[in-house]
């Protein structure tokens, strides 16, 4: 679709309709959840085990073909965490998942497709057991990890740092850096004198959400139910 078909008053309902879910499926598989958590097509989100908290105005975006999964694993003698620090974003495809401990800090992006899992999981000779490689994954605060990386086991990531899309992070990346490649190292620092302006700085707007809602009525004015359905049934070039 080249554009939003629905009317204004449907668009509102459906996000009610995500937010009524998500409060009654979603919330309560955390343990700790801030105000103002969004989930977008919760129905596509899994939150999976005990230990999982995430902070104030979390957005987690998931999509068809792209569910959103967390999950916390208990091995018999060892219980993982997953910790979600304030503003952060989690995109469609994602996959976090902990055996011994996973940490994001506030307002870091994680892109598209991308795996976070602080365990080898299967031992290299016992494939039917959990392997006893593990250690802590911590990604720092303001963190951007580029589409489909992957982050392994004991892994640090310091503040600020950019993490090219594509990228295998199996060591440290320090703070201040744009970090790429397999596996992932610094290629170049930040410059820090300049200002870095974080999710906060936006979601934190004064009345954001009611600015948004009403560009959503100039922009979705002259939709109509009737044309909403005949562009979803007998799409145009022009839908």
């Amino acid at each position: 679709m080249r554009r939003d078909h629905r009317p204004h008053w449907l668009k509102r309902w459906q996000k009610r309709r995500s937010e009524s879910y998500a409060r009654h499926r979603l919330h309560p598989q955390f343990d700790a959840l801030g105000e103002g958590a969004t989930f977008i097509n919760p129905r596509l989100i899994d939150v999976i085990g005990p230990n999982i908290r995430a902070g104030r105005k979390v957005h987690i975006n998931a999509d068809i073909g792209a569910r959103v999964k967390l999950c916390v694993w208990y091995s018999g003698f060892r219980l993982g965490r997953i910790d979600i620090g304030d503003y952060a974003l989690i995109s469609p495809g994602t996959q976090i998942i902990s055996s011994i401990g996973i940490s994001i800090g506030a307002d870091t992006m994680i892109a598209s497709n991308c795996y976070i899992s602080d365990s080898d999981w299967h031992d290299v000779y016992d494939r039917t057991a959990e392997s006893e490689h593990s250690a802590p994954i911590t990604i720092g605060e303001n963190v951007w990890i580029g589409y489909g990386c992957i982050i392994a086991k004991g892994v640090t990531i310091g503040d600020n740092s950019v993490i090219g899309a594509g990228s295998v992070v199996v060591k440290d990346i320090p703070a201040n850096v744009i970090a790429a490649g397999s596996p992932a190292i610094a290629r170049r620092e930040l410059d820090m004198s300049r200002p870095i302006k974080r999710r906060r700085d936006l979601l934190e707007t004064p009345g954001l959400d009611a600015q948004m809602d009403a560009l959503d009525a100039v922009f979705l004015k002259d939709n109509s139910l009737l044309g909403y359905w005949r562009a979803k049934l007998f799409p145009g070039n022009k839908d």
